[in-house]
């Protein structure tokens, strides 16, 4: 075995899956029987066979035909999820066949080959299973080691194989796998009929796929021919909610001709398929030709969907196609390059939508959201670095994170920026083509990069992708120059030598003059002097392309406040979130962000007024218990925003851009957040209209933002107002706003009542984290989570605990993180000591960080914070 990894012997190394499940038990144990024929390359001799099983029997093996050897015993290892068959006769070198007969079930965990819940929207197929008022429909979640829950399989990246598949199904559902349907026979028994697909290229076990249910679906093919066809692009929901998937279809055929042409290497299967499942963990799985998706990420009711779900669909359907190349055509070696699929695909996923909806300005909002959630995490001790070390393949799940994905995409946008995107994907492309159906490493696309650029990338890249943390840059003026100075960026801002030993290639990206200009160059050691810079107007990172904090001086930071017009919506955001970071590690002070923030009354920007809500959020959350600071913060939140939510009003123009939509949302919950009375008056009337039985009293877009504002404002009555929608609605993004408005009632008993109902029968597993969610971001009842998990660890949340410990996940990292406490970070680390916390631990050390520094930063500003709000009328 390999000493970086824990890996299974390399004595046999698969060639072919031929995978055929029958016996599909639609009720009770819901268990199939399964035989999996395997032909493989015998590496060595060896007289058993190794293979990966999870909740799995097996039942025989032989090799060869059954005179060979055959299956003389076989052991398990559960904790590394292995199956050892002892074998009658050794196997020698050469190619040979395995054969296993196997059991499993089709279980309730959303991972492996499982069952999906959800209620019909109109009268189902005869034979589609069900129990009571809901029905089922089977999917499979391979990623990253769920293969052997399903078949005994050789379940690592790089032992890539062809798979071919057949399953006995009800006449009257659909099966759906990577490949196209090869024939359909009879089944065993009367009302069965077996489904064979064709043979797939060679992938890795964690993107093989199939499907069962009650499918219909909408179909449209690529403009672009590919063997000289046009290409069958379907998006497949449960029956009813077809017309649900146009939005992501149209999307889904250009994207596939996009990435065809940047990529310069067409689309490799015969068809792609996309498929709504209605309970799912993650929000979307990349598998070949088959992509699963959550329903919110796929499907939108153009007459009852809120419009902010539009941009979600585009950017979802994207990064997914996106590892249709990147990530399954090339896949990395092992999972610690895990940021080579999900860093890239997050980037060119945006690069695809901006394509697509310029007008959307995707970047602008990359910016606001996925960098700078990248840089908070990023900024705490329990970071990781984004090639993350992963000695065995179960460990891999937490690193599904904003490292991986949101810092991985940043490095690249910030790569790609310096090489320019020509340069860069003429790059991607030369890399992919080497390695196409194969494995790669990080350094096998530094080549590639290095060689399409002419400069040596993995030099200036490798401490960005090997590290922890990134700099800040602290710049000191003197007349007609500056000087920068990198150091590690700590949220707690207690940073020691020794976790300052990392130098970082820092693009400067210097604006600055009259006209503005940019002037590139690279902070590459640890202080640099700049010349040449005008007094009146600069600033560093242009366009935030660089993944760093800058810490300017506090004149300064006031010239830029009346220097606006200068700054680009990136930019603009970026000066908040540094300031806002700044201020949480002492680095800066609260009363200078904001200072810099009251500058912004007159900004038109969703985006970055977005970053102002956030920044203000967080200022407000810390100092919630100082009744004096929390009420002057509204005031001083309500005088910002209110002349902008008033301008802007309820009525939504016919041809109304997205943008403008969504600032009239933010902008109208910002204001009631902070106490605008007209404005709540006028949601309170829209809401009890509606609760009347006014079904056109709410737009669709301002939903969530008038349920919220009810239930903020309200008491029992909206609160089961809106639980009672949550029960009837048939949107697919209205369970998601229901929750999370209930959240934001201000009184604890029905925070209480709300976390009981998110575990209960009614809320599906994948949904049971929106609810706690909105309780944690809201002040008033965010202790209540705490309390809850206290209470409820071996109750209520058992539920959750043995079905999926990615939600549990979210419970933990969204329900502690808020806290500004110590003695509740200590009563956290104690309650967790003796349990079990796989699967979460990296999130507690996260909480724990977090904590930590929201407390040092309560405690150092809370007096000045306060000083400043009375000395500027705000108290």
């Amino acid at each position: 075995m390999a000493l970086d990894r824990d890996i299974l012997p390399d004595s046999i190394k698969p060639l072919n899956y031929n995978l055929s499940l029958y016996n599909l038990q639609f009720s009770g144990d819901w268990t199939y029987d399964g035989t999996v024929k395997i032909a493989s390359k015998v590496q060595k001799e060896t007289d058993e066979m190794v293979v990966n099983v999870k909740d799995l029997k097996i039942i025989g093996a032989s090799v060869g035909d059954a005179s060979s050897s055959s299956m003389k015993d076989v052991s398990y290892d559960e904790k590394n999820q292995r199956a050892t068959i002892k074998l009658s006769d050794k196997l020698k070198t050469g190619e040979t066949s395995l054969s296993i007969t196997f059991q499993g079930s089709m279980n309730d965990k959303m991972a492996g080959f499982y069952r999906a819940r959800y209620k019909p929207v109109i009268e189902a197929a005869a034979g589609t299973p069900k129990d009571g008022e809901h029905h089922y429909m089977f999917s499979t979640q391979f990623e990253a080691c769920d293969a052997r829950r399903a078949f005994p399989c050789f379940d690592e990246p790089n032992l890539k194989a062809s798979f071919e598949f057949d399953i006995e199904i009800p006449e009257k559902l659909v099966a759906l796998s990577n490949m196209p349907e090869k024939s359909t026979s009879k089944g065993g028994a009367s009302g069965l009929k077996k489904v064979s697909f064709e043979k797939s290229p060679v992938m890795s076990t964690y993107l093989y796929a199939w499907a069962v249910g009650d499918f219909t679906y909408v179909e449209a093919h690529t403009e672009r021919k590919y063997n000289g066809k046009n290409l069958p692009v379907r998006v497949y929901t449960t029956r009813g909610l077809e017309e649900q998937g146009r939005f992501a279809l149209e999307h889904a055929h250009k994207t596939i001709d996009y990435f065809s042409d940047i990529f310069d290497i067409e689309y490799p299967l015969p068809k792609s398929d996309l498929l709504a499942v209605h309970e799912f963990a993650m929000g979307a799985m990349e598998n070949w030709g088959l992509v699963t998706y959550r329903t919110t990420a796929v499907l939108f009711d153009e007459e009852n969907s809120d419009a902010r779900y539009k941009q979600r669909v585009a950017y979802v359907v994207a990064h997914e196609l996106a590892h249709q190349w990147f990530g399954n055509l090339v896949t990395m070696d092992w999972w610690s390059e895990l940021w080579l699929n999900e860093g890239f695909a997050t980037w060119v996923g945006w690069l695809a939508v901006d394509h697509l909806h310029p007008e959307w300005k995707v970047w602008s909002t990359f910016v606001a959201e996925g960098y700078q959630t990248a840089l908070s995490l990023d900024s705490l001790r329990s970071s990781h670095p984004i090639e993350v070390p992963v000695k065995s393949a179960l460990d891999v799940d937490q690193i599904f994170d904003a490292i991986s994905y949101l810092k991985g995409s940043s490095v690249i946008r910030m790569l790609s920026s310096h090489l320019s995107n020509e340069i860069f994907l003429k790059g991607v492309s030369t890399y992919l083509k080497a390695h196409s159906y194969g494995n790669a490493t990080t350094d096998d696309l530094w080549l590639a990069l290095s060689g399409a650029s002419g400069q040596d990338v993995k030099a200036f890249m490798d401490p960005w992708i090997r590290k922890i943390g990134h700099p800040v840059v602290t710049i000191a003026e003197e007349p007609g120059q500056i000087t920068l100075r990198q150091s590690r960026f700590l949220k707690s801002g207690d940073g020691k030598a020794e976790e300052d030993e990392t130098l970082w290639w820092v693009p400067v990206g210097l604006k600055t003059g009259e006209p503005v200009k940019v002037i590139h160059s690279a902070l590459q050691q640890k202080e640099d002097t700049i010349r040449e810079v005008d007094d009146e107007f600069y600033k560093i990172n242009a366009e935030q392309n660089g993944f760093y904090r800058t810490n300017y001086p506090p004149q300064r930071l006031v010239k830029l406040a009346a220097a606006l017009e200068k700054l680009s919506t990136e930019d603009r955001v970026g000066l908040i979130g540094d300031a806002s970071a700044l201020a949480i590690s002492g680095d800066a002070t609260t009363p200078a962000l904001l200072s810099f923030i009251e500058g912004f009354q007159g900004e038109q920007s969703y985006v970055v007024w977005a970053q102002i809500s956030a920044s203000l959020s967080k200022v407000r959350s810390v100092f919630s218990d100082n009744k004096q600071i929390s009420n002057a913060l509204k005031k001083f939140s309500l005088k910002l925003c209110s002349p902008a939510a008033e301008r802007i009003g309820w009525d939504f123009a016919p041809d109304e851009d997205y943008l403008t939509g969504m600032l009239r949302k933010l902008l109208l919950a910002m204001a009631a957040g902070a106490g605008h009375e007209g404005i709540i008056s006028t949601g309170k009337q829209k809401f009890e209209a509606w609760k009347g039985g006014d079904n056109k009293a709410i737009n669709q877009n301002l939903r969530a933002t008038v349920f919220n504002m009810a239930s903020a404002n309200g008491g029992k009555d909206e609160y089961e107002a809106i639980k009672n929608e949550y029960r009837k609605t048939t949107s697919t993004d209205g369970k998601e706003i229901c929750l999370v408005a209930m959240g934001r009632n201000k009184d604890p008993a029905l925070a209480r009542d709300l976390l009981n109902f998110v575990l209960s029968d009614e809320v599906s597993v994948q949904d049971c984290h929106n609810g706690p969610m909105a309780v944690a971001g809201n002040n008033d009842t965010q202790g209540e989570i705490w309390k809850f998990v206290q209470s409820e660890w071996d109750g209520k949340l058992t539920k959750v605990r043995s079905s999926a410990t990615v939600v549990l996940d979210r419970w933990i990292k969204t329900g502690l993180n808020q806290f500004s406490e110590r003695e509740i970070g200590q009563e956290i680390q104690a309650f967790f000591k003796d349990k079990d916390t796989a699967g979460f631990d990296r999130s507690l050390s996260q909480v724990s960080d977090n904590i930590e520094a929201n407390a040092g930063y309560k405690e150092r500003d809370e007096k000045v914070v306060l000083e400043w709000l009375k000395a500027n009328g705000y108290t």
